[in-house]
């Protein structure tokens, strides 16, 4: 679970404005927390396959919003990647 105070800090550090919670980058910020979160609880549960697809659903939004921001902004999406530590 992703805090009130770790979303304020996404938006302040990927966001336009203080209240910008809704900008593409943010939210790809946002879903890339959650995802690195469940990590440690599939190692404890390999058989959770309910919160996986979960997972999946995660994983697939963050690749459209991904895909959009390429689209839209080629330096800022060069920029998110590098600051997130997508494709090393």
């Amino acid at each position: 679970m992703i805090t009130k105070q770790e979303t304020e800090e996404l938006v302040k550090k990927f966001g336009k404005g203080p209240n910008d919670s809704g900008s593409a980058s943010v939210q790809v910020a946002i879903l890339t927390t959650r995802i690195n979160n469940l990590a440690p609880h599939f190692n404890s549960f390999k058989k959770d396959k309910h919160s996986q697809r979960g997972l999946l659903k995660m994983i697939g939004r963050r690749k459209a919003l991904l895909k959009y921001i390429q689209k839209k902004d080629q330096e800022g999406y060069t920029n998110l990647i590098k600051e997130l530590g997508l494709r090393k």
